[in-house]
């Protein structure tokens, strides 16, 4: 049966050339595709030098950097334009094997049960938790399919609820470079405080006073995880207080909360190496 079992997939495969081939017929195939200018650029690194001659395409806001990339769309999409139905099928095909209303398995946490769901034919996820029981209210924290409605591009992470429940910290990405901007939700009464983190990594960690929050910040270039500081809820976030700078370039940080939620944990790693700095979380000063 072997051979048998082989052939079925190449006839199958044969089938779908075929009718790629008629789908074309008649057709007029796109022109040649756009080619990016050479701009030599030397670099020189641990003694060696060469030459980049596309290293001009790194600067994502200069105007013939867009302009190029424009054309590199265009031309896709007349490459691409006949299979258009039959990209359309595939999606379709594959969205019917996701179970569209799926929803996490809720665990515990300081007396709530937190879960995640999905909403038939909504895209983004719901963030929920329950008082005390599963058979409690369901409150919804984050609905994403509300906030990503006024953007092309939305992701959510990092949402860290305060030790008397009261608060929650969230980092949003809009544009999708993996730089969050933080803010605070109050659970109680609904307010998302105006006041943005900006170029974080959308985690953050509470200390217990429920108003001191720690988070990471990015490296605006490069996006390195490479400062801890700390921001006071109500205060201006100019005022924020750098609590940890790693300088070398080869290490990132993060900052987390220990199991028992008595300490803030400081990390920096690179590829062979991990230290820690603690603090205690009743004493964020």
């Amino acid at each position: 049966m072997r051979p048998i079992l082989k052939i079925i997939p190449i006839l199958a495969l044969s089938s779908i050339l075929a009718a790629s081939c008629q789908n074309n017929k008649g057709k007029e195939m796109p022109s040649t595709p756009p080619k990016a200018k050479k701009i030599e650029k030397e670099l020189s690194i641990h003694g060696d030098t060469r030459i980049d001659p596309y290293y001009w395409l790194n600067k994502r806001e200069d105007p013939e950097v867009i302009a190029y990339l424009e054309q590199e769309n265009v031309y896709y999409q007349a490459a691409t334009a006949h299979t258009k139905d039959f990209q359309q099928d595939l999606f379709e095909e594959m969205k019917s094997r996701i179970k569209e209303d799926d929803s996490s398995v809720p665990y515990k946490l300081n007396e709530y049960w937190y879960a995640t769901r999905y909403e038939k034919g909504k895209e983004y996820p719901l963030y929920t938790r329950r008082a005390g029981s599963l058979d409690a209210e369901e409150e919804i924290m984050f609905d994403c399919n509300a906030l990503a409605a006024d953007h092309e591009y939305f992701n959510l992470r990092g949402i860290s609820v305060s030790p008397d429940n009261t608060f929650a910290a969230f980092g949003t990405d809009t544009i999708s470079r993996r730089q969050y901007h933080i803010q605070v939700k109050n659970l109680k009464t609904g307010e998302v405080y105006a006041d943005k983190i900006d170029n974080t990594t959308g985690g953050s960690v509470w200390a217990s006073d429920n108003k001191t929050l720690f988070y990471v910040r990015k490296d605006p270039e490069t996006l390195r995880s490479e400062k801890i500081y700390k921001h006071v809820l109500g205060t201006p976030t100019e005022q924020d207080e750098l609590v940890y700078h790693e300088k070398d370039e080869t290490f990132n940080v993060y900052v987390y909360k220990s199991k028992s939620r008595d300490y803030i944990v400081i990390g920096s790693n690179s590829t062979m190496t991990s230290e820690y700095h603690i603090l205690k979380a009743d004493n964020p000063n």
